[in-house]
């Protein structure tokens, strides 16, 4: 939680009054790891959803574009803040996208269904009222459609691009999400990064250096990485996702993958 860091803190508050002066806004809540309780300071995104009362403007939205880009270079962490902003009257619609800041950019995107799952399980208001005041619930078979979608679709498209797999944060998200998704579609559980991580390593028999190379990164002293490991990384993480998405398909099929 931001209240037990205080550069967390100081950001969050430093927002929250310049995007209530410039939009107004009816509600804002935290989700992701800084609500789920797994956030780790200057490593985690911190994950936001602003509620309008409607779209905002064209005055408006080169507004926010300002704000977000003069917090990113006045407070480094700044850079780590997302923010999506759903007009009230949108906040049924799974299928709409909204504005939204994040990866140092304005652009237009949905509010999944999981981000809205975490949102009534444990999201943190920091303005305004509760999630499950204003926002539809998510029902498991609209969730668990939606992660199916995802593993069949733009999982697998990634995965014909090698280069992606050279970065970190698409290590990072891609071995993390399919152990998350998997528990979810499996139990209805949303589960942290850090259970994901044990997941992967009592259940899933994934690549013991790549899992060793995640939790340094996300919890411990990571060392440099050489090109020869970046390489062997992504090939490592190529060839478990395309095995372990084929498996958690047919387990969703009902077909057991060791047949």
């Amino acid at each position: 939680m931001a209240d037990h860091d205080p550069s967390t803190a100081l950001l969050l508050d430093r927002f929250l009054r310049e995007v209530v002066d410039l939009l107004s806004p009816v509600a804002i809540w935290a989700h992701g790891s800084l609500g789920g309780g797994d956030y780790q300071p200057g490593r985690s995104d911190i994950d936001l959803i602003a509620v309008l009362e409607g779209r905002c403007t064209a005055k408006q939205s080169h507004g926010l574009d300002l704000l977000h880009r003069r917090l990113v270079e006045e407070v480094p962490l700044a850079a780590k803040l997302h923010c999506g902003y759903l007009p009230r009257t949108e906040l049924t619609d799974v299928h709409i996208e909204h504005l939204t800041w994040a990866h140092q950019e304005l652009f237009h995107r949905t509010v999944t269904p999981v981000t809205r799952r975490e949102l009534h399980l444990f999201g943190v208001v920091l303005h305004g009222p509760s999630p499950t005041r204003l926002l539809p619930p998510i029902t498991q078979d609209a969730l668990a459609a939606f992660l199916v979608e995802e593993i069949q679709g733009p999982w697998r498209e990634a995965l014909a691009k090698p280069q992606l797999w050279r970065q970190d944060g698409w290590v990072d998200f891609g071995m993390l999400a399919l152990a998350r998704a998997s528990e979810t579609l499996k139990s209805g559980r949303l589960i942290t990064k850090a259970e994901a991580i044990d997941l992967l390593v009592d259940e899933w028999d994934a690549p013991a250096e790549v899992i060793a190379d995640i939790r340094a990164r996300r919890y411990g002293t990571p060392t440099p990485a050489t090109p020869e490991w970046i390489a062997r990384r992504a090939r490592l993480t190529i060839d478990f996702l395309h095995s372990a998405l084929e498996s958690t398909t047919m387990e969703r099929k009902g077909v057991d993958p060791s047949a």
